[in-house]
């Protein structure tokens, strides 16, 4: 950075600083202040999307593999249902219970997602923390 030429005007006599140079370095300070607090947000919030993309894409993978897994369990349940009933009825039945399933997991699921929101918490605390100590030595 350039420097102005405030910063280039010599102390006062008595040797302080003038105070336009003390408003300058206040200024220069509190831009460099506010910039790495975004900083800090932006690294918090990007850390955790990572993490919970990463996780998505496990739980879409297991949930693929357990979904094959699913519908041959599923049709098993149907065969040995029709030892008893007629196959329209087992496989009636099955549907039916892989309804009742899906409601389940869909409730629980928006249940979930509603209630993940990553947030820069580090980055608001110490945002706050700043405001205040401006606020007390103003």
């Amino acid at each position: 950075m350039g420097s102005s030429p405030i910063d280039q005007r010599p102390p006062d006599i008595d040797g302080a600083r003038t105070v336009g140079q003390l408003v300058a370095d206040a200024s220069r300070e509190m831009s460099t202040l506010v910039r790495s607090e975004v900083e800090l947000a932006k690294a918090e919030v990007t850390g955790g999307l990572k993490v919970a993309g990463k996780g998505a894409g496990l739980l879409a993978a297991g949930g693929f593999v357990a979904l094959l897994g699913l519908i041959f369990l599923l049709h098993t349940l149907a065969q040995v249902l029709d030892i008893w009933l007629p196959a329209s009825a087992a496989y009636a039945i099955v549907t039916l219970m892989l309804f009742l399933v899906a409601a389940i997991l869909a409730l629980l699921g928006k249940k979930s997602v509603s209630s993940a929101r990553p947030k820069p918490e580090r980055a608001i605390e110490e945002a706050n923390k700043t405001v205040a100590a401006l606020k007390s030595s103003l």
